[in-house]
């Protein structure tokens, strides 16, 4: 039970529970009407969105009883007691342990929707400054952040949290441009290994010669220009995470050792025969299929299972286009503040054109060209080398109906934008009523936090 306008009525009572619930229902109430008060429990959780009412006299638990049990879920929900005239001090003693309101037998409709209608209201608030807080939250927290609201990336974001906190190593497989080294800092801040060095190392940058020693270390002697001991990747990571991006092109003759260290967590540096042990997460990303790699010969078999103990699939941006228009506007406001220069407000035509280009270089081509965006301003062309947008590329098999609520989106995400997120603003400025907005901003799940600078 977590939809707005909702009425838990609780009342032995029928006749209550009949009029008092045709009262709500013509008010546009939805109401859920129990004889008992453990039917009402099993309706409500710390999300729930409405208001309950019950009356306290009741056989088996008592009113009392179930506001002492609301309590204990989430003190904020708001629990309206219904009182007969000799319960009038007792529901004033409720009110001072946690009850919204209390109403006295017989009461008028009127009254009955004045307190339901403020009760609600406090209800919403409440849940919306919990949410606010949490984004907050979210937005403070050390290292990127997952944005977006599509479903693929709700997924991600809920893959990521279930696993963030875990010692599981973690692989990350993505296109190029989707973010991998962005993830494992993020998924490294999350955890509790946060305190503790990230430590990032391109396998495909460095030569072959020089990677086992970037990678373990070396004592002095160990070879010809050794004259130092040196402390290696992951060492350095020691009680952190260590971030193997491009795990792909790691040698052949390497990707054995790494086998071992994943299985004994514990290293020799070049030259040395100590085995030093190692506290590390290791987070590994590669743009290519491993398994593919692997039954080719390219790539070690069991290191590939190894390492697909957690698996997390980043979404090209092209699979998440809905979330553009939120990410440039994200990318733009982090250029405005490095380059000292205001954001000029996104054309419905130029989010048109984020939406319809296919984004072979995925966030990082997005980010590049809100970058140039905030720098030239009307200047900056969204033609996307020269290749004109015809309307068969920008809605295929997409119907009228699926068209009109697609403009009407992304007419609504460039005011909320040119806007900052203001409601009053962006009201005025599409000649919208404030609950037309609001219907609409919730049918496409838009959210004015999402657009503040």
């Amino acid at each position: 039970m977590s939809a707005n306008r909702t009425v838990i009525l609780v009342d032995d009572d029928p006749h209550i529970r009949l009029s008092a619930g045709q009262t709500l229902e013509l008010e546009d109430y939805q109401v859920e009407s129990c004889e008992r008060a453990d039917k009402a429990l099993t309706l409500l959780d710390p999300e729930f969105a409405g208001v309950v009412i019950t009356d306290i006299n009741m056989p088996g638990t008592s009113g009392l009883e179930l506001l002492a049990s609301i309590t204990a879920i989430d003190p904020a929900i708001p629990v309206i007691l219904i009182t007969g005239f000799g319960d009038i001090s007792m529901a004033v003693s409720a009110i001072r342990n946690g009850a919204y309101d209390f109403i006295e037998k017989p009461f008028s409709a009127d009254l009955l929707l004045d307190v339901v209608h403020r009760a609600q209201e406090k209800r919403a608030l409440t849940l919306e400054n919990r949410r606010l807080r949490q984004e907050l939250q979210a937005q403070s927290a050390p290292g990127p952040r997952i944005i977006g609201n599509t479903l693929v990336v709700q997924q991600l974001r809920r893959l990521v949290q279930t696993v963030a906190d875990t010692p599981a190593d973690v692989l990350l497989m993505g296109e190029t441009g989707t973010g991998k080294d962005l993830l494992a800092r993020y998924i490294h801040e999350h955890s509790p290994r946060r305190e503790h060095n990230f430590v990032a190392i391109n396998c495909g940058g460095m030569p072959e010669s020089l990677i086992e020693s970037e990678l373990f270390g070396h004592e002095r002697g160990a070879f010809t220009d050794a004259k130092d001991k040196r402390i290696g990747k992951f060492e350095h990571a020691q009680g952190g995470t260590l971030f193997l991006d491009e795990i792909e092109s790691m040698p052949i003759s390497l990707q054995i050792k790494l086998l071992r260290v994943l299985e004994e967590r514990a290293i020799e540096r070049l030259g040395s025969n100590r085995l030093i042990p190692l506290d590390i997460r290791i987070i590994a990303a590669t743009k290519a299929d491993l398994r593919l790699q692997a039954e080719a010969g390219q790539f070690r078999q069991d290191l590939y299972y190894r390492l697909n103990v957690v698996r997390i699939d980043i979404p090209p941006l092209r699979a998440r286009a809905q979330d553009i228009p939120l990410l440039f506007q994200h990318f733009a406001l982090l250029a405005s503040a490095q380059y000292q220069r205001e954001i000029p407000p996104l054309s419905a035509e130029r989010i048109h054109r984020l939406i319809s280009h296919d984004w072979p270089g995925n966030v990082r081509e997005l980010r590049n060209l809100a970058e140039r965006y905030v720098l030239l301003g009307e200047a900056c062309t969204f033609d996307f080398d020269n290749q004109p947008i015809t309307e068969s590329d920008s809605h295929p098999g997409q119907g009228l109906a699926a068209r009109v609520d697609q403009f009407e989106k992304m007419l609504i995400q460039a005011e909320l934008a040119r806007h900052g997120g203001s409601i009053k603003d962006t009201l005025e400025s599409l000649q919208l009523p404030r609950k037309t907005l609001y219907d609409k901003m919730k049918k496409h799940d838009l959210d004015k936090n999402d657009y503040k600078g």
